[in-house]
């Protein structure tokens, strides 16, 4: 596997990989670059791994809102069903988990749907930030709710305007 560690305005993004596909996108919780998370830091990015970075800087730049990457997460057949099903929620959309539970085809896996969304390895790219409480509220999201809401603003068509 290899491993690089890439800048965005949310934080440093750790991603892992390797020739036959992404397997795991995780933001680490820290202010430092990887030193903090024990990783060794390099300014060459692995080639399996380029097109990822560079997908990942255009989303934050607002000139991607699909990703075409070859993914590769390790998980339970349940946990890839849910990840497929989030993976068509379109750019720019919520949906609550009870919808997403329904797309599945199970209104009372609502909690496993939750559980599954919770342990997306690939974090953006498959948007487990685009599941909401069915109040419309934001509930757990495992980058942290402040970084849940920028994802959802930065994807929302209609930015808030100065009226002063």
């Amino acid at each position: 596997m290899e491993i690089c560690i890439i800048n965005s305005p949310l934080g440093y993004i750790k991603i892992i990989g390797d020739a036959d596909g992404i397997s795991s996108i995780i933001i680490l919780n820290t202010d430092l670059p990887a030193e903090a998370e024990g990783e060794k830091i390099t300014d060459v990015i692995p080639e399996c791994l380029q097109d990822c970075a560079y997908q990942l800087n255009e989303y934050f730049e607002g000139s991607r809102k699909q990703f075409d990457l070859k993914l590769n997460p390790e998980g339970t057949a349940f946990q890839k069903k849910v990840w497929d099903a989030l993976s068509t929620i379109p750019y720019g959309k919520t949906v609550s988990y009870l919808e997403l539970s329904k797309t599945i085809g199970d209104v009372k896996a609502i909690r496993a749907v939750a559980n599954a969304n919770g342990k997306n390895p690939l974090w953006i790219v498959i948007p487990c930030h685009r599941v909401i409480g069915s109040d419309g509220s934001l509930t757990g999201y495992a980058g942290g709710l402040h970084r849940k809401k920028w994802l959802l603003d930065h994807e929302n068509p209609y930015k808030q305007q100065l009226l002063f």
